[in-house]
């Protein structure tokens, strides 16, 4: 096997806090690999800018002007951080042998990388990176991330318990990762779809070295309603079922109903009657939104509008490139 020319992946938004510190150790664990022969000598570390509004671009800029291991990737305006990832790996799959993704606030541990490598000269296409624990974490975090991969995996996703978007893929691997098409993309969940030989690396992660998170709750709650809704379809699958348990109690309380009415035991109620109306009209109303969603992305899907579009690159003009 020749030596593999790796790029690391890394979207960017509003990161011009962390940018300057994290930018150096991607450059070194570059330059490590690089010294110790598993990667070669055309590896590059690129920086995806998904329209921030601060510095950030500037900054990938000069980076790549005083670097020539580092490039630079700049969304035509903010897609969202799976829509950015998936730009920069469509970008450079041509480009390189393998990638590695990972977040830009230094909180994945880059040194599982060196596993990542050896994992992929042992013949892994795909390599996830998966937290060992979640020390790190509130235990409101730390119950809604696990319980979550636990519902994916119950509602028949194929995602990898606490796995991110930190991975190694072969460009092999991203080739027929390219022929999915869908809009709504959820990567953890649709990476494991590829198929090909797969390993998991473990590490520990860290807090954040500076800046902000930028996935608050609602962000979070969102990013997890979009990978129930766009890998499985069993909440309606759910729905159904409820529906035929809810209409099967009702013809019962109807033939009680119609029993009570023969035997001139009923009573006027308006409590019940507004309870029973009440909360048939909310099951609808939730049901009506659920169906909504896929509806909603069914919507989307058709229209075939680009996940993305590249505004620049700094890889424009190189020679070599």
């Amino acid at each position: 096997m020749k030596v593999p020319v790796l790029y690391i992946v890394i979207p960017c938004y509003n990161e011009q806090e962390v940018l300057p510190v994290t930018s150096g150790m991607f450059l070194e664990k570059l330059q490590s690999l690089i010294g110790k022969g598993r990667i070669a000598p055309e590896s590059r570390v690129v920086f995806v800018n998904d329209g921030s509004k601060d510095n950030t671009w500037s900054i990938i800029q000069d980076l790549a002007a005083k670097e020539e291991h580092f490039e630079g990737i700049c969304l035509s305006r903010n897609r969202g951080h799976q829509n950015a990832l998936l730009g920069g790996l469509m970008t450079v799959k041509d480009r390189c042998d393998i990638t590695i993704s990972i977040d830009c606030d230094g909180q994945d541990d880059i040194n599982a990388m060196d596993e990542m490598v050896e994992a992929y000269w042992d013949g892994c296409d795909v390599v996830y990176g998966v937290r060992s624990k979640r020390d790190t974490d509130t235990f409101f975090k730390r119950f809604t991330a696990e319980g979550f991969y636990k519902l994916m995996n119950w509602m028949g996703a194929q995602v990898v318990f606490n796995h991110a978007d930190y991975r190694l893929m072969s460009s092999r691997a991203l080739k027929e990762f390219a022929n999915f098409k869908e809009v709504n993309i959820f990567l953890r969940g649709m990476v494991p779809l590829v198929g090909f030989k797969s390993t998991s690396v473990y590490y520990e992660r860290a807090e954040r070295i500076a800046g902000e998170s930028h996935y608050p709750l609602k962000k979070m709650l969102a990013l997890a309603f979009d990978g129930i809704t766009s890998l499985s379809v069993k909440p309606i699958r759910l729905i159904t079922g409820f529906g035929a348990l809810v209409s099967l109690l009702s013809f019962i309380a109807v033939i009680w109903a119609v029993v009570q009415a023969l035997l001139g035991n009923t009573v006027a109620g308006w409590a019940s009657t507004t309870s029973i109306v009440c909360f048939m009209g909310g099951i609808q109303l939730l049901c009506l939104g659920v169906i909504g969603e896929y509806i909603g992305k069914i919507y989307m899907e058709t229209k075939h509008r680009p996940r993305y579009i590249i505004g620049e690159t700094t890889f424009d003009g190189k020679e070599g490139e």
